[in-house]
């Protein structure tokens, strides 16, 4: 039997990330010299968001706004859905497909090591993206699958920046303000 491939051996290490509060138009110049379709946001060395091309285009050109003007903090996904670098790429796969995203940032001990796409999940193992094509044409998110992964970002209770956030009562908290939460 072959060994199963893991998001570690196909994620790209080589990141590109800017900070929030620098302008749409030199983030869109970082894209465009490293040929890449997004910048993963990065606050206190903790991803906060990521900024691709379609939040480019639908957040600032489709609505006329100056991208030289227009702060990365203001269009940015946020938060971000997040992966360890040691599960198989299936099920980073079936992760993407089923909270309709098409890239994970890859974290671990809390350390942003890098991002694994749709793009490198079909270079790896083709027979992959047809599956996620088909998962993609049965329904787009799954809700209850999407409220229990881990996001980075900031603690909506508390506003401190973590790589572990939890999705508790509709809002997204970190461990402290859900232990908190137990002793109330």
């Amino acid at each position: 039997m072959a060994k199963e491939i893991i998001v570690k051996e196909a994620m790209k290490t080589n990141l590109a990330v800017v900070d929030p509060s620098i302008t749409v138009i030199e983030a869109a110049k970082i894209m465009k010299k490293r040929k890449i379709g997004n910048v993963i946001v990065v606050q206190d060395k903790q991803p906060v968001g990521i900024l691709t091309e379609s939040d480019i285009l639908k957040k600032v050109v489709a609505e006329g706004k100056n991208p030289g003007e227009v702060l990365v903090k203001e269009v940015m996904s946020t938060p971000i859905l997040i992966t360890d670098p040691y599960i198989s790429l299936e099920e980073a796969m079936k992760k993407m497909s089923k909270c309709n995203v098409r890239r994970l940032p890859v974290i671990e001990d809390d350390k942003l090591i890098g991002i694994i796409t749709l793009k490198d999940i079909s270079r790896m193992s083709p027979i992959l993206r047809e599956i996620s094509r088909e998962w993609h044409d049965i329904t787009m998110r799954d809700e209850s699958y999407y409220k229990r992964q881990v996001f980075s970002g900031k603690c909506e209770d508390c506003n401190t920046l973590s790589t572990n956030l939890k999705k508790v009562d509709g809002r997204l908290l970190c461990e402290d303000c859900i232990d908190a939460l137990k002793y109330e």
